[in-house]
């Protein structure tokens, strides 16, 4: 059975000829083998339904141009069709008995990992606290919104947020815009501190989740994430990611104006040092929105994890934040 989810996005389901069950942990993933036009390729994709469902079992699959398998994929898989797979695989799931706080953050086709977990969750009949995030490019992107929509409607403790970058013509939204940042993680998941978080999507998206998380000091020890592009199978295999973590190692920041040199510690922000040096740095939220308290860097290297405040462009003229700019080593600026 094939069915359609949003735009470029199907549902493949399969079952065992044999009429065996499948068994799996919800969050693993299958590899298929797909006889493509010049060759035999193999293809990983997260299992989208629920281990409680083992008569068959689906993987939901996004078309892009780059996508040969899936291309194959959507052009000549019709119900008859055979294919080899091998698997289940992957460490990213729930452990055997999962009773603890989860917050699910997603985005694309990153959901679905998160919607077999949430089904088995659900399938269980007990009542788990999920906050379940999701992100999309517009609304009509939204990967199992109807369905998430059910379960939340009988789990009280299942808190479904969606967030998108781009709203549909002529139609009403009234969920959140933009990109997900500290602040709407803060007013989705007030408790983020108290959860498990498993993550899903792009790596540039999954990397804005872990800067956000380190940020707020999120204990990353209770972080998951999958990546798409390098499933793992086991422990040996998971890559140690390079994230910046700002501790009390030295540093310096120059104010060009007035000629000083303050010492510091990388943890503080800029506008920290400024203020308890003597210097005026005009700042408003400080947490990276408004953007009051924007400044020129004039050379060295900061680490910056804002909610908005400062374009992209402005980022690439020079330009940062000082409320949420820690300094990596020698920093000079324009005050």
């Amino acid at each position: 059975m094939i069915i359609p989810e949003a735009p470029d996005v199907r549902t493949f389901i399969f079952r065992a000829p044999s009429g065996r069950w499948f068994r799996y942990r919800p969050g693993q993933f299958l590899t298929l083998e797909l006889p493509v036009s010049t060759a035999t390729i193999w293809r990983t994709f997260t299992i989208s339904t629920s281990p409680s469902q083992s008569l068959s079992i689906s993987v939901t699959v996004k078309k892009n141009p780059e996508s040969v398998g899936v291309a194959w994929m959507f052009d000549h898989l019709r119900p008859g069709v055979r294919l080899k797979a091998s698997g289940p695989a992957g460490l990213f799931t729930l452990p055997p008995r999962p009773d603890g706080k989860y917050l699910f953050i997603s985005a694309g086709s990153g959901v679905t990992p998160m919607m077999s977990m949430t089904a088995f969750l659900f399938d269980r009949g007990e009542q788990p606290d999920i906050t379940f995030i999701n992100c999309a490019r517009t609304p009509r992107d939204i990967i199992f919104r109807s369905r998430l929509e059910h379960i939340a409607s009988r789990l009280p403790d299942l808190k479904l947020h969606f967030v998108v970058e781009h709203t549909n013509p002529y139609e009403v939204w009234s969920g959140y815009r933009g990109r997900l940042n500290q602040i709407m993680l803060g007013l989705m998941a007030p408790d983020y501190l108290d959860r498990t978080v498993y993550c899903c999507g792009p790596e540039p998206f999954m990397e804005g989740v872990r800067e956000s998380l380190i940020a707020l000091g999120f204990d990353m020890g209770n972080y998951h994430q999958e990546s798409f592009a390098a499933p793992v199978e086991t422990a040996e295999e998971v890559p140690e990611l390079a994230d910046v973590i700002v501790d009390d190692t030295p540093a310096e920041v120059v104010f060009t104006k007035s000629d000083a040199t303050v010492t510091c510690r990388e943890s503080d922000t800029i506008l920290a040092v400024a203020r308890s040096s003597g210097h005026n740095i005009p700042s408003g939220c400080t947490f990276g929105l408004c953007g009051t308290c924007k400044i020129r860097k004039r050379s060295g290297e900061v680490h910056m994890v804002h909610n908005g405040g400062i374009t992209e462009d402005e980022e690439a003229e020079g330009f940062i934040l000082a409320c949420c700019s820690h300094p990596i080593g020698r920093v000079e600026i324009e005050v």
